[in-house]
């Protein structure tokens, strides 16, 4: 029986006598690694969408901010579903079919909406309070945490270039957090660094999560991004509900933006991109998450011009410390 993905099966063509070895070396390379540049573009794409989420959540209330993104995500999502149910020839044709669940594997998807719910209320709230050239390369020490589960869960043993990549990035963090002390920002005592730390965790706990739902679930991009975005939906209208109950004096005005659409927009285009890059069996979640956090680029450049924030110079070593630590990794892979 041939195993071969049907993407490298143009080599198994008349055509392939037509190019010389070399060049059918360097094609079978590329396609092999495709879902390196699903990863790449995805980072482009979560870059922008830190970008927006920053501009959403400045001086406006965090969670209706929330809601309302995900809820813009869903409707993104929702004509594919309905697509699904009325033509599903013409979407399974078109590699974006949706298809009906059973009730464990929507329980697995409501799980995974769980841990990305507290990550994401844990993670809008600290970019609502902290520069975001600081929260963006927080979170670029997520591969740190992705690579301890995916030792101990899926077997995957780095190399020594790869543990030195990995302690390049934390020395980036500790690095960045002597700037940020001239910020005015304790990375010891300050709540907003750890809630971002806590989301830095939970989110790398969902990428390894993403694995066993694309791996052991045969769960497709498009299946999961819709009942993960259903799911996350009802959450945060609960979630809502509940702080205008508990806490209304601290209820602050929502301002509604376009910028909260992009944002939505925006996230549901990167995961996209992602759980592409994860559908290929050959893709290793450790290197798709350091690959993800490239994003960092778009964030401090791009992010910290738009919101003129200070030290962007200084920031530029640690930076360029945690880069290095991604490069070695993909190097070593």
């Amino acid at each position: 029986m041939d195993n071969t993905p049907n993407s490298f099966r143009i080599f198994d063509s008349p055509l392939k006598t037509l190019w010389p070895n070399p060049l059918n070396l360097i094609c079978f390379q590329y396609f092999c690694r495709m879902w390196i540049y699903w990863g790449l573009l995805a980072a482009v794409f979560l870059g922008l969408h830190n970008i927006t989420k920053k501009i959403s959540v400045r001086e406006n209330a965090v969670f209706p901010v929330l809601f309302f993104t995900t809820l813009s995500s869903l409707g993104v999502l929702v004509p594919l579903f309905i697509g699904s149910v009325c033509f599903p020839e013409v979407l399974q044709s078109w590699g974006i079919f949706i298809p009906s669940l059973p009730w464990e594997q929507h329980f697995y998807i409501f799980i995974k909406s769980a841990i990305m719910c507290g990550s994401w209320i844990l993670g809008y709230s600290a970019m609502k309070h902290l520069p975001i050239t600081i929260v963006s390369p927080i979170r670029s020490a997520g591969p740190f945490f992705t690579l301890l589960g995916a030792l101990s869960i899926y077997g995957e043993r780095p190399n020594t270039w790869q543990w030195l990549g990995f302690a390049l990035i934390i020395g980036g963090m500790l690095w960045y957090s002597r700037v940020g002390k001239k910020e005015g920002i304790d990375f010891k005592r300050d709540k907003w660094i750890f809630a971002i730390i806590g989301a830095t965790f939970l989110g790398s706990g969902s990428g390894l999560y993403d694995k066993f739902l694309v791996h052991y679930q045969h769960l497709n991009a498009q299946t999961v991004q819709f009942w993960f975005c259903f799911y996350i939906v009802a959450l945060m209208a609960l979630v809502c509900l509940f702080y205008r109950w508990k806490s209304p004096e601290k209820v602050t005005g929502f301002d509604w933006r376009w910028s909260i659409l992009a944002t939505g927009i925006g996230i549901v285009i990167a995961d996209f991109c992602y759980f592409r890059g994860l559908e290929d069996p050959s893709a290793m979640i450790m290197l798709l998450s350091a690959i993800k956090r490239s994003q960092i680029f778009i964030s401090v450049f791009v992010g910290g011009w738009i919101f003129k924030e200070r030290n962007k110079r200084k920031k530029m070593l640690p930076l360029f410390a945690v880069l290095l630590g991604v490069g070695l990794i993909l190097y070593a892979s």
